[in-house]
């Protein structure tokens, strides 16, 4: 088999992660025509089809979803001996995915920090929350996420993981919110699937106490806003509580801690994502030194 076109590599990874091409053709700089060419080269090349396409919808065949594997692996790797050789310091993209706690909280002052050492690494971000993170870094749409995980859960997923820091889960609300007796308890949630709404529906649930969900947002924003106009509490980090919140001091049960986890899919990382990973490491030295576990 001939070798390999780097390009016809970068435009199929292109089109696999957009699963179009004119989305891939505004993001390489090239024609649709050109996308189709190299698409088209590299399927000969392999002897196989790795699209399927038709007028409306672009999908990977079963060639394509093992091929696409290889293809990002090549690739990493040619970016990394660059890198190696060069003096510049890693370069590259990372698909980054951040829970919506810690997006809205600490991530723009980290980043400010991160890009003034890093400038040649662009940051594709996905915000999200952590159940939604997990799925996507499963399905290879992310390199690496910052997501949260409830201490007293874990999962089956056979992901790198490192411990970033750990935080008390706590009742929040506008300072002055003071619940009403007898009353259920007004919640103001994550949709579905959250892991801090099902930890406060659990230990609500467990001790008998009513409750009600008086306001629903997938957004920080959204809570933070139903919140601020009184209309109920919600659970979060202690350490990430947004502007104009507080902790609130309620007879509610206590809600189990959290720990926000970085994550990659295997234990091969590109050296673009693992200059990522380690400023974040080193901006929490708690942790730092502790190995990850598979969640």
């Amino acid at each position: 088999m001939a070798d390999l076109d780097a390009v016809h590599l970068r435009t199929f990874v292109a089109v696999a992660g957009q699963l179009g091409f004119s989305t891939a053709a505004r993001r390489l700089g090239l024609s649709q025509s050109a996308v189709s060419r190299h698409v088209r080269a590299l399927e000969a090349q392999v002897g196989r089809p790795l699209l399927e396409r038709d007028t409306h919808t672009v999908r990977l065949t079963a060639a394509g979803e093992v091929f696409v594997g290889y293809a990002r692996r090549i690739l990493d790797l040619a970016d990394e001996a660059v890198e190696v050789l060069g003096e510049t310091g890693p370069r590259g993209r990372v698909r980054f995915g951040v829970s919506e706690d810690f997006a809205m909280t600490r991530l723009p002052d980290f980043l400010r920090r991160f890009t003034a050492v890093h400038p040649h690494i662009d940051l594709e971000f996905t915000v999200e929350l952590s159940v939604v993170l997990h799925r996507l870094l499963r399905t290879g749409e992310l390199d690496a996420v910052l997501a949260m995980r409830i201490d007293d859960t874990s999962g089956g997923d056979p992901f790198r993981s490192w411990p970033l820091f750990r935080d008390r889960q706590v009742w929040i609300g506008e300072p002055d919110f003071a619940l009403t007796a007898g009353a259920p308890v007004p919640l103001v949630l994550y949709p579905r699937p959250s892991l801090t709404r099902d930890a406060a529906l659990d230990a609500l649930t467990s001790v008998g106490r009513a409750h009600r969900t008086v306001a629903t947002s997938g957004s920080l924003s959204g809570l933070r806003a139903a919140a601020l106009g009184g209309l109920g509490i919600l659970p979060f980090a202690a350490s990430l509580i947004p502007d104009g919140l507080a902790e609130l001091d309620t007879d509610l049960p206590a809600l189990p801690p959290i720990t926000f986890v970085l994550m990659t899919r295997s234990n091969h990382v590109p050296a673009a994502t693992g200059a990522l990973i380690d400023a974040l490491r080193a901006d929490h030295p708690p942790f730092a030194g502790s190995p990850g576990a598979s969640l």
